[in-house]
């Protein structure tokens, strides 16, 4: 079973490298999906934002960059991380938990999750802890990897569990990080079963968008 020191070791030991490596794994596809994420965002038009599981602050920045009026701050448990979102001007960030956020009942317009859901312990009960912190009618967004339908699972399965972890090896030394990665990808709730697990963490309207195919996905929903 994976455990929260696991996951706090691996992104630790990957932060120097994280970046450029997602991008060049990801074939820049991982810039697209924030974008995509980013337009979702602009139309709530929040006055503050909150970004869980930051890491290295890449959505809470293009949110900071194009929506330069609203209050971003970005939260992960994992400092190395958070060190390198603040050098590339991530300005404010706190050092948290994201399954006991140290913040107040109902104090933000919009929660995001980017890649971030799938390493916690416990799904439902991190929705939930969202939506705590989320005002009436607030928004969650959670963008994460999923798997494709149909003939396109064969080819995409075979890089992510016997290609994928060899370049990201040579790329950053880390190569279980990445077979991590496949295993937590399979075991993620996808399509129907996480628009069921926002309902019942009490979130309503829930929405589901494929990305590429459906490699990755952007959920949505309010309180």
């Amino acid at each position: 079973m994976v455990t929260p020191q696991f996951v706090h070791e691996t992104f630790s030991a990957l932060a120097e490298r994280y970046v450029i490596a997602n991008h060049l794994l990801s074939l820049g596809t991982d810039i697209l999906w924030r974008a995509r994420a980013l337009q979702v965002i602009a139309d709530w038009h929040p006055a503050d934002l909150l970004d869980v599981a930051t890491g290295t602050g890449d959505l809470a920045l293009a949110v900071h960059q194009e929506l330069s009026d609203v209050h971003v701050l970005g939260l992960d448990f994992c400092e190395p991380m958070l060190a390198l979102a603040r050098q590339r001007g991530l300005a404010h960030t706190v050092h948290a938990d994201a399954m006991h956020m140290p913040l107040e009942d109902a104090s933000f317009d919009v929660l995001t999750i980017a890649f971030g859901l799938r390493n916690l312990p416990d799904y439902a009960a991190a929705l939930r802890e969202f939506r705590r912190v989320l005002r009436p009618r607030g928004h969650l967004l959670v963008l994460d990897f999923s798997l494709p339908n149909g003939i396109a699972l064969i080819p995409y399965r075979l890089y992510l569990h016997h290609i994928l972890p060899y370049l990201a090896d040579w790329l950053t030394g880390q190569g279980s990080a990445y077979t991590y990665l496949g295993q937590s990808i399979e075991q993620f709730p996808r399509g129907t079963a996480m628009l069921h697990l926002l309902q019942e963490a009490g979130f309503v309207i829930p929405t589901h968008l494929p990305l590429c195919g459906g490699i990755a996905s952007i959920y949505t929903a309010e309180v």
